[in-house]
């Protein structure tokens, strides 16, 4: 009787909490005086408001006294594990509480302790950093604070002037006061919420279960008659085994028999009808049918795309409405994109190349290369998108290393482009990859493009994934050169992009260190070197799939885009192309553990077309 009224006092205390809860007040008092009209046993009280209430409290106090122990405590006593290790919004929030708690004493001074205060606060962000706080290492937001514990001096430094702002900190206590006040409540949750929440958890499992079983069934059907395959084979191999062995002794073996064999191997492939309509006494038929079986299918030759009429295209390009060459500079961008890798795609390449799309050799004042400098947008997104695509491959960039000019128009699109634009990304993206040629490398260090990245790299929370991995990469391709490294003030914003989980990048970046602090660098680099040993040679042709991402032009109604504009009014007269035959390339001899000497493209671990 007891346990009956203990299970009864429960279940009329969860639905009382959880009308609290939803702040069915009037409901919850009505409810709470019929129990007690009927005599029902007493409610259990939760209790949870106070508890809340008087937690958030003791978090902000100790959040403005900078008392990390007594927080810490806080943070681990009321911040359920599921939250703290998995939740991004908590990972993200305790990251930058650990960074109030650490520059803390620089902000608020009280004594001549002060020093050694802070030495041990930054040791226990070290090993935040080293624990709990890797998990947030591959994030491009708080790659710059890996370098604070190893900055002399954060209040003057400017990655970290944000952190010292009057705003910083309020900013910090209201995230923080908003977060306890909806995961506390959360961790509050009724218990019957709870219960529902469970009972449809459960239900979904079973559904799963269901479905697994179903497959399980299908999969399990299907073993079976692999097995019996199996078996079957064996014993048909067993006769014929017989046979070979009867044969031998010179006992003949009789059509029908070769026949009915040979049904049984086939019988479980074809329909009955099928294979008793096959003559399998005639000599080679049932071999022949056993090796189609297993043949593998033959490779399916790839077309060549049909020629266009360049000279046209060209005219078009430099003469034709704004939307018109934007559409011209798409289609031929698919061409490189969309097409096979491979014969397909060198043949385009050989044939844009060929026909001096670009107009490399023009010596027209306005040429096709003027569209960078284009006072629509879109036409210099989509001009910068097609160079990219260009550079991606070894014959493009060396194609392009050939223009005089062009480095010039993307270096100028570069600082005059919006920050964070389409275009600039792709302008970026064709400078790291041409910086893979010598000449280019020493044309961009000339004219000051390493002083650009730098400043750029400083503000590195505003940049967007692409743009900061292609800006660290062409850094490092910049910096391999004795003309790079004379920049010496760079080791510290290296050290900031240093990965924790990315033991090859640090490698990169330990190389490119030591290289900056050599001793030996001569006063004079030769410029002879830009002529040879070019490292483009040794580097995979590869097209990332962003070079496609975000198209932004549409064809008006009955506006002819991408290969069917192409094929339809710039058709040209077909002509067939000696096929390009494919570089081979040697297997890297390079020890996994060695840094990397030469420049690299990070796009050769990205998704690719």
């Amino acid at each position: 009787m007891g346990e009956d009224l203990a299970s009864e006092s429960d279940l009329l205390s969860m639905i009382n909490e959880y009308l609290r809860f939803a702040e069915f007040e009037e409901t919850a008092r009505v409810f709470e005086k019929e129990l007690k009209r009927k005599g029902k046993p007493a409610l259990r009280s939760a209790g949870h408001s106070r508890r809340d209430s008087s937690a958030i409290d003791d978090f902000l106090s100790s959040f403005n006294d900078g008392d990390y122990k007594v927080f810490s405590e806080l943070w681990a006593k009321n911040i359920p594990p599921e939250i703290r290790d998995f939740d991004p919004v908590a990972q993200k929030l305790e990251f930058y509480l650990q960074i109030h708690f650490t520059i803390y004493p620089l902000k608020f001074p009280v004594g001549s302790h002060d020093k050694g205060e802070l030495e041990s606060r930054i040791t226990h962000f070290k090993h935040y950093l080293e624990t709990r706080g890797a998990a947030l290492s591959q994030t491009t937001e708080f790659l710059p604070f890996y370098a604070l514990p190893f900055v002399p001096n954060p209040t003057v430094h400017p990655s970290f002037q944000e952190l010292f702002q009057d705003s910083w900190m309020p900013e910090l206590r209201e995230k923080l006061e908003k977060f306890l006040s909806v995961i506390l409540k959360a961790s509050n949750t009724p218990r019957l919420l709870t219960l529902y929440v469970s009972f449809l958890s459960i239900q979904q499992m079973q559904l799963h279960l269901t479905e697994a079983e179903r497959k399980s069934a299908i999969h399990m059907r299907r073993f079976a008659k692999l097995q019996a395959d199996h078996h079957s084979l064996i014993g048909v191999t067993a006769e014929l085994v017989d046979s070979l062995e009867a044969t031998v002794r010179g006992k003949m073996i009789s059509p029908e028999y070769l026949q009915g064999v040979c049904m049984r191997l086939f019988s479980g492939h074809m329909r009955q009808s099928a294979a008793q309509s096959v003559d399998f006494t005639r000599p080679g038929t049932a071999s022949s049918m056993l090796r189609a079986s297993v043949a593998p299918e033959r490779p399916k030759e790839v077309p060549l795309l049909p020629s266009l009429d360049y000279e046209k295209l060209k005219k078009d390009l430099v003469n034709g409405s704004d939307q018109l060459k934007a559409l011209l500079l798409q289609a031929l961008r698919w061409r490189l994109t969309r097409s096979l890798h491979g014969e397909q795609r060198d043949t385009v390449l050989q044939a844009f190349i060929s026909n001096d799309v670009l107009e490399r050799y023009s010596s027209k004042q306005k040429t096709v290369l003027h569209l960078m400098k284009s006072k629509n947008e879109i036409v210099r997104q989509y001009m910068s998108r097609l160079i990219n695509a260009f550079a991606s491959l070894c014959g493009g960039r060396m194609y392009l290393s050939q223009m005089p000019s062009l480095l010039r128009f993307l270096l100028d699109c570069l600082k005059t482009e919006e920050k964070e634009s389409v275009t600039r990304e792709n302008v970026l993206g064709a400078l790291q990859k041409l910086s893979l040629r010598r000449a280019q490398q020493s044309a961009m260090i000339r004219d000051g493009l390493i002083g650009w990245l730098v400043k750029e790299l400083h503000d590195s929370d505003c940049l967007s994934d692409y743009t900061l991995e292609y800006a660290i990469s062409l850094l490092m391709n910049l910096c391999l050169r004795t003309q790079g490294n004379r920049y010496t003030s760079m080791e510290e914003i290296l050290r900031c992009y240093s990965k924790e989980e990315n033991p090859e990048l640090n490698r990169q970046i330990e190389f490119i260190i030591k290289q900056l602090n050599s001793a030996d660098i001569p006063e004079h680099e030769p410029e002879s070197d830009d002529e040879e040993d070019d490292d483009d040679d040794d580097e995979e042709d590869v097209m990332e799939a962003d070079l496609d991402k975000e198209e932004v032009l549409q064809p008006q109604p009955k506006e002819l885009s991408g290969e069917s504009l192409l094929t339809t009014e710039y058709l040209g007269i077909m002509t067939n192309m000696v096929k390009m035959k494919r570089r081979s390339y040697p297997p890297s001899t390079r020890s996994i553990d060695e840094p990397l000497q030469r420049p690299v493209t990070p796009s050769s671990h990205k998704n690719t077309m």
